[in-house]
């Protein structure tokens, strides 16, 4: 999986990627989203609305690791070693997992797609991420998938 092995390069893009989360607007919004834990499907579209109290927050985070993960998805930075240094990521990935197929059939088809690859392809994520799903599923998340909903027949597709 491993494009190389990880050099000064790879631990200069971790290093620049740990002091963003460390800016103010950022740190706040991952104190922010630490808190939300979607038990419905509601509840996680909610934070979708532009007038929910968390939707800055949450597009932030979640944007945050997308570009850092696809960083690694593209060989950008070594995944194994970014997955060693930065386990929020994985966490928010986990609270929305129950409801990731709904959410890209009716809302964004590529939600989450470089946090699925991280978790797909990286041992290390791999592994963190099953620890992270168990404690999220006791914090309240679903364990089971959300189911996507079925297309209603139109009236000339039910006729036949």
């Amino acid at each position: 999986m491993a494009r190389k092995k990880p050099d000064a390069s790879d631990a200069d893009i971790v290093l620049k990627l740990y002091d963003l989360r460390r800016e103010k607007v950022m740190r706040d919004s991952r104190n922010a989203i630490f808190g939300f834990t979607p038990k419905t499907w509601d509840e996680m579209t909610a934070v979708l609305q532009p007038d929910h109290p968390l939707n800055a927050a949450f597009r932030q985070v979640s944007s945050y690791y997308e570009m850092a993960y696809g960083l690694a998805r593209h060989g950008a930075v070594d995944a194994e070693l970014l997955a060693e240094s930065t386990v929020e990521g994985l966490v928010l990935y986990a609270k929305v997992r129950p409801f990731l197929a709904r959410l890209r059939a009716e809302q964004s088809p590529f939600a989450f797609a470089n946090a699925e690859w991280m978790v797909k392809k990286s041992k290390h994520a791999k592994a963190r991420f099953a620890l992270i799903q168990e404690r999220v599923r006791k914090q309240g998340t679903p364990a089971k998938e959300e189911p996507v909903p079925k297309a209603k027949k139109t009236k000339d597709e039910a006729k036949g």
